[in-house]
């Protein structure tokens, strides 16, 4: 039997302890954290498991075989994706998804980085860009396209056909009627029900949702 691969998430947060018992549910070991700067970390990281900046990554490429991202916002997932794909193009970026998940693997195209969490429900023909996230609780159905960096939040659920350009955002609990497009950079209040397309880098909120002015 191989042994299990080993694993370091970026970020230390509560997205990142979620990755972890996701990445530990499928078989990979997880090393700990690594993050962006030291002097960053805040009340709600898990500073015992964190190894160090990217410094780490760099003295230490022969302690780990993968990289995933334990990054709860799309800019920053996208970032720092980005920079650490190019940084290390060797490194693989594992496709994590939660054994709780239901989701039709026979025909999911999911990218490099790309995560669906607990218990989500994602049916037939779905598409997660490079680290994309699905998170736990929320519903995709059928054909929904999730663009690169993409945040799909806890409990949202995202109707058939809607594409989520790279970088936007959908709120914990909002709903998104099908066949709909919602633009990059675009973010989606929580709870919000969006009954037509979304402007790129447009906030809206509400039901229907709406817009936000200044």
């Amino acid at each position: 039997m191989k042994p299990p691969r080993r694993l370091v998430i970026l970020g230390a947060g509560g997205h990142a302890r979620e990755t972890a018992w996701t990445a530990e549910l499928c078989g990979f070991d997880v090393v700990g954290f690594v993050v962006t700067a030291l002097d960053r970390l805040g009340p709600y990281d898990s500073k015992a498991r964190v190894l160090g900046d990217y410094a780490w990554l760099e003295h230490n490429r022969t302690e780990y075989d993968a990289l995933a991202l334990g990054i709860g916002t799309p800019a920053a997932r996208l970032r720092v994706g980005r920079e650490l794909a190019a940084r290390f193009p060797d490194i693989d970026w594992p496709v994590l998804v939660h054994p709780t998940a239901i989701i039709d693997r026979g025909t999911a195209n999911l990218g490099p980085g790309a995560y669906v969490g607990a218990g989500v429900v994602a049916t037939v023909d779905i598409r997660l860009d490079a680290f994309a996230l699905a998170n736990f609780g929320c519903t995709l159905g059928h054909d929904a396209h999730l663009g690169a960096g993409v945040v799909v939040n806890p409990g949202a659920n995202i109707s058939g056909g809607v594409v989520i350009e790279e970088g936007a955002q959908v709120g914990t609990g909002a709903k998104t009627l099908q066949y709909l497009r919602i633009g990059a950079g675009a973010s989606v209040g929580a709870g919000a029900v969006v009954t037509r397309d979304v402007a790129p880098g447009a906030v809206v909120v509400g039901v229907p949702a709406r817009q936000k002015t200044a």
